[in-house]
């Protein structure tokens, strides 16, 4: 034979964190090595086989399919006790034997192919015990067109060598050739110098003359070059969650698992040439075709009276074209509806659109919420008239080739939105009706990203957490939304300039520090590699046949849970699906759905209206007048502050005005300063101007821009005589920046204004500004079809806001930061939020508007569900025992009415502290001292009432009599351990907050609001002030003291750090609940921004803090003698040297005298918000 060699035993970076081989640099190894083969076998999965396959063929290198399967010791079903952790050797059990073995298993062939995609699946779906495990039952199942091999050390022919059991290990090897067939099974070697091979590898060889069996030569690769062994170490270091300094951790031995030459394993293996040869043998007898881009679409059951996809779908679309138009329909409509149905019926797509019909009527039929329509599919005339979508692409122009092209083949993508609740009920709704074998979710990977390659390294490496964060510091933010890779931070490389330029720093520090230098090396070789299998948020697979006659699938149980009741995903992921012509479809749970649908049941219940948000008027002022002030928390896509500047700017008037808000508001079109313009011209600060006369009536909607993809699109049409088809490859070749493809594309362009009658150098000037505006502008179909969900959201918080609100509230109930957030709007848009009262609250934020139209909006009484350790079941029956005999008069007949599993002492402690029983007057304090014994004493007599047992009074007729019950203490807490309490059980401050009366006080002393922080540019010295929460000090590894906390402001709250040398000199000032101004570096590279506090400051909330003056806003309705004596009998209460103003009504301002000035630093503020409302106190 030649001197070549195929690696058939090859780890690639889809052995999730213990193969270290890049797919595309181990490809490309091989052929540069002259290897014309090159296998694939991840451990217990085909993870990679499509990514490998793709790569295989672009270098002319034959691809090998397989896996490492793992292997039962007998049965898939055995589930031994381990002793100790389980890696990848395949762990310790009780009864001596491991809880998984190796196998090497190649598909011979296109049935080796499919039977290796039923054992990967297998494995997962019934014998997963930590791994995924196939046994010989399952093997005899799918052996045709399969070659085996014996195996690694792991293996079962291996492990009986090793226990000195030369039968067993005969016994195993002709077991596994009795499945395979003689000829099928080789006798695997392996030298990368382990002591354990030197030992077994001659008793291999034996074996093989024994049975008869080939040997086979392979490295069992997990890294592409030898020097990558350190960065594979570390990886599993990482997997495991070890130092790599420690000596009894899961390491290989060596440095030899690499992809060797093939010359390197030939002189390895050079007394047994026949095992080398036999690698050609397998790899010219392993021929597996895998087919990509033939759409294989799922049958779609038609009623009677129909025989084909396509009339069913024409009889479907023309019936609900007349219920969105009207009967008849205009020429224009009925040929726009004509075309599309004749270009989905020659591509094949009827059945697509049926299916997604049918999801979504089944969703509006069960009345869960759907989104209008997202992407490009909203410029599809059929998916209006099917109600797939809501919007008219007649009306707004959207384009139908946009979404499908009938000049390139491809799946069409319809992206669906649901209300999140209801996704989970979707998915078993197709499963029930497609098959449940026929359908599953989609897997997705997470990598190691550039900033947790360097944590890890620096973890691995055993270097305190401080060097390795501030490494990961120093490397540059996000450019455009994408990281820059390591490499191109340490050496320039095309498309990375910016961020090679940000990582100056990184370089001194490489360069400097030997430590810096030992983890970045490391983290080079840890990142972009696959750190975990997920599934995707989205995407699901519906097959025609089972899913297994196409791809691999799993279950991943989350911890705790049985395998069974994980849900089936596949083994390949999106990309892979869509490559193999499946039909992926995306299932979104949106939450803004939730909140609308939530809204609309709170209206209905709180104004007796039925509300229909899909038919709302798209010119509602008060919308408008919002979202020209900026005030747009809580709205879908238009909350963040620059967002929310540009409204400001931008003035919007219309609905198209906040599609384009959707569309501009991207990195794009702002870095070309798009978003500023379009708002300028709009208002007449910028005059509009359009590169030719001609082109007014296409851009004069978007005053002279091109800010959507449509909009290039009609241009082309217009000056070049292009079809709307080829329109849409030319913007589809600009966003690719392909030099030949464009060259291509304006040869074209330019022949097609000569024909039209455009002068060249007109043409010269119009490509260029096409290929300019293709870099930004948006595809106008979603920015129509999330402005309109933008709008219904922006249209119920201007009209509802209280029932908007309360509903919002809910939604983001576990998130606290975002809870914290829209608390905050509430106060700013004078909605008082109230704990949670058990005579009003529900389980969710329950609204009370006020209908009584005297200005005040109402309140929002906390969802009762939210308080810490009060369970949903306990929520129901106080709620249930509340509707259904009254409300509770006060503490002791809550006591005795409620169910006893609810007077569980931890529960009522929890809604106490709340404040829960506020309503009755009962202090909180006074209550928690003698709540426990009450609770005791009323479950004890109640219990004797139901046995018929007499108290000392006697028995009532209508229950037990507690007459001995003690007092309840007249006593209450400061206001700041109040507060304490509150926010331990709620996660916010509700009735009142530390800073409450001093917001001016501390923005004089701040940069900004701590919401704002998040929109300031990275690296940045800011000053932010607040109360401190979940304070944490620790000791560093150096023996150093550092603390990490929240700061917390009326708005948001951000996580400070404060590392050793900050601890020394101002420790001593971090207590719970303080209030501190924090300076210091805003870190926002991460999901999470941070500040690195260079400084402390307490803050002082002493009277010379808060201003020289008080405002109190006094409503005309309010000014009786009641209000005036009471507001008088506060001021004389508090005496001090601050002025006091009271502002009447909108215009009038009266200073009062200096015998009303007060000291406002002691409960003043808040007892007069009580008065006369949250808002009604500023500081002057």
């Amino acid at each position: 034979m030649s001197a070549s060699f195929t690696h058939l035993h090859v780890h690639t970076e889809y052995s999730l964190l213990d193969g270290a081989a890049r797919v595309g640099e181990l490809v490309k190894a091989a052929s540069d090595d002259g290897q014309r083969a090159l296998g694939i076998t991840d451990h217990g999965n085909m993870y990679g086989v499509l990514d490998f396959y793709r790569a295989c063929r672009d270098n002319d290198v034959k691809p090998i399919i397989g896996t490492e399967a793992y292997m039962a010791h007998e049965s898939r079903f055995e589930r031994f006790s381990r002793r100790g952790r389980v890696d990848d050797s395949g762990g310790e059990t009780e009864t001596g034997q491991k809880i998984m073995y190796h196998l090497t298993l190649l598909a011979e062939n296109n049935i080796g192919y499919k039977n290796m995609i039923q054992l990967a699946s297998r494995g997962f779906l019934e014998g997963y015990y930590y791994k995924p495990r196939v046994d010989w039952e399952v093997l005899g199942d799918h052996s045709e067109g399969v070659i085996a091999t014996t195996g690694c050390l792991g293996g079962h022919v291996l492990q009986s060598l090793l226990r000195d059991d030369f039968q067993g290990a005969l016994d195993k090897a002709g077991r596994l050739q009795e499945i395979f067939g003689r000829g099928n099974l080789f006798v695997e070697l392996q030298d990368q110098g382990l002591p354990e091979q030197i030992r077994t590898n001659p008793s291999l060889v034996k074996i093989a003359k024994e049975i008869g069996a080939p040997l086979v030569a392979t490295n069992d690769s997990h890294y592409v070059k030898q020097e990558d062994s350190h960065a594979h170490d570390a990886l599993l270091c990482v997997q495991t969650g070890c130092v790599m300094s420690d000596p009894n951790r899961f390491k290989f031995h060596g440095d030899q698992h690499y992809l060797k030459s093939a010359n390197e394993m030939r002189r390895l293996f050079s007394e047994l040439p026949d095992a080398c040869d036999n690698t050609l043998v397998i790899a010219e007898r392993c021929n597996v075709e895998i087919e990509f881009g033939n759409p294989q679409l799922p049958d779609f059951p038609l009623p009677d009276g129909f025989d084909s996809a396509d009339s069913y779908l024409s009889h479907l679309t023309l019936n609900g074209a007349k219920e969105r138009w009207g009967d008849p329909l205009t020429d224009e409509i009925s040929d726009r509806i004509v075309y599309e149905l004749r270009t989905i019926s020659d591509m094949g797509f009827s059945a697509y659109f049926l299916i997604t019909w049918d999801l979504i009527r089944y969703a509006r039929e069960r009345g869960i919420r759907v989104g209008p329509g997202r992407g490009s599919a909203a410029g599809c005339a059929v998916a209006f008239s099917l109600g797939i979508t809501d919007l008219d692409p007649i009306k707004y122009d959207l384009l139908f080739e946009r979404f499908l092209n009938p000049d390139r083949i491809s799946m069409p993508d319809i992206d669906m939105d649901f209300d999140s609740r209801y996704r989970d009920e979707l998915i078993r709704y197709a499963a029930d009706k497609y098959g449940r074998d026929h359908v599953a979710q989609i897997v997705t990977f997470s990598q190691i990203k550039a900033r947790a390659a360097v944590r890890d390294a620096a973890r691995v490496l055993g270097h305190p957490y401080a060097i390795g964060d501030r490494i990961a510091k120093a490397m540059p933010p996000l450019v455009l939304g994408r990281d820059t890779p390591i490499s191109a931070c340490m050496e320039e490389i095309d498309g990375y300039s910016d961020g090679y330029k940000m990582a100056a720093d990184l370089r001194s520090m490489y360069s400097a520090d030997a430590d810096v230098k030992q983890i970045v090396d490391v983290a080079r070789g840890l990142e972009g590699l696959r750190r975990q299998d997920g599934i995707h948020a989205a995407a699901v697979v519906i097959t025609k046949d089972p899913l297994t006659d196409y791809l691999p699938i799993q279950r991943k149980p989350e911890s705790g849970q049985e395998p069974e009741d994980a849900p089936i995903v596949t083994q390949y992921d999106m990309h892979g699906v869509e490559d193999l012509g499946l039909l992926k479809m995306d299932f979104l749970g949106l939450r803004n759905l939730d909140v609308i649908t939530d809204t609309l049941i709170l209206i209905k219940s709180t104004r007796d209206f039925d509300l229909d948000i899909d038919k709302v008027e798209l010119d509602d002022k008060k919308t408008f007048q919002m979202l020209s002030r900026g005030e747009s928390i809580g709205v879908f896509q238009l909350e963040s502050g620059p967002i929310r500047s540009l409204m400001r700017s931008l003035h919007p008037t219309s609905f198209d005005d906040v599609a384009a808000l959707v569309a501009l508001y991207r990195p794009g079109p702002m870095a070309a300063n798009m978003h500023n313009d379009f708002a300028d011209r709009k208002n007449g600060r910028k005059s509009v101007t359009y590169f030719h006369e001609d082109a007014e009536s296409l851009l004069s909607d978007t005053y002279g821009l091109m800010i959507y993809q449509e909009s290039v699109m009609r241009v082309a049409q217009k000056f070049a005589g292009y079809s709307l088809a080829q329109a849409d490859n030319l913007r589809k070749a600009c966003g690719k920046k392909d030099r030949a493809l464009m060259k291509k594309e304006k040869e074209g362009f330019l022949a097609g204004c000569s024909k039209t009658g455009y002068d060249a150098s007109l043409a010269e000037d119009l490509f260029e500004i096409i290929e300019q505006f293709a870099d930004y502008a948006f595809n106008k179909s979603h920015s129509y079809g999330y402005g309109f969900v933008a709008y219904q959201t922006a249209f119920l918080k201007a009209n509802y806001p209280v029932e908007y609100l309360a509903a919002l509230l809910t939604s983001v109930k576990s998130n606290l930061d975002r809870a914290a957030t829209y608390l905050n709007e509430c106060r700013l848009l004078g909605i008082e939020v109230t704990v949670p009262d058990v005579n009003l609250a529900h389980s969710a934020f329950a609204p009370i508007p006020n209908l009584s139209q005297n200005g005040e909006k109402g309140k929002i009484v906390f969802g009762l569900s939210a308080v810490r350790n009060v369970g949903e079941g306990l929520v129901g029956l106080i709620v249930e025992e509340r509707d259904t005999n009254g409300k509770f008069e006060d503490f002791y007949d809550f006591l005795e009415r409620c169910d006893t599993s609810v007077l569980n002492k931890r529960t009522v402690e929890s809604l106490i502290k709340a404040g829960a029983f506020d309503s009755f007057g009962h202090p909180r304090q006074g209550l928690l001292e003698v709540h426990e014994e009450l609770i005791s004493l009323t479950v004890s007599r109640r219990r004797e009432h139901d046995m018929g047992v007499l108290s000392l009074f006697g028995d009532s007729e209508g229950g037990p009599v507690f007459d001995e019950r003690p007092e309840i203490p007249d006593i209450e807490f400061e206001k700041v351990q109040k507060l304490t309490f509150e926010k331990e059980m709620l996660g916010l401050y509700v009735s009142d907050h530390p800073l409450k009366g001093y917001e001016n006080a501390l923005a004089r002393k701040t940069d900004s609001k701590i919401i704002e922080l998040r929109e300031l540019e990275d690296g940045g010295f800011v000053t932010a002030g607040g109360v401190v929460t979940n304070l944490s000090k620790r000791w560093t590894r150096r023996g150093d003291l550092m603390a990490t906390f929240d700061l917390e402001d009326l708005s948001s709250s951000i996580e400070v750090m404060v590392f050793p040398k900050s601890m020394t000199e101002h420790g001593h000032k971090l207590l719970d609940d303080s209030v501190l101004l924090v300076k210091g570096r805003l870190d926002s590279r991460e999901d999470s921004p941070k500040l690195i506090c260079s400084e402390l400051e307490t803050f002082e909330t002493s009277s010379a803090d808060l201003g020289q003056s008080i405002q109190v806003a006094l409503p005309l309705e309010k000014v009786n003698e009641h209000t005036i004596s009471e507001i008088k009998q506060l001021l004389s209460n508090y005496p001090g040297d601050v002025n006091v103003f009271f502002r009447l009504g909108d215009r009038q301002l009266l200073r009062l005298t200096d015998d009303f000035s007060v000291d406002p630093s002691n409960g003043l503020i808040a007892e007069l918000r009580i008065l006369l409302g949250v808002d009604s106190v500023s500081f002057i």
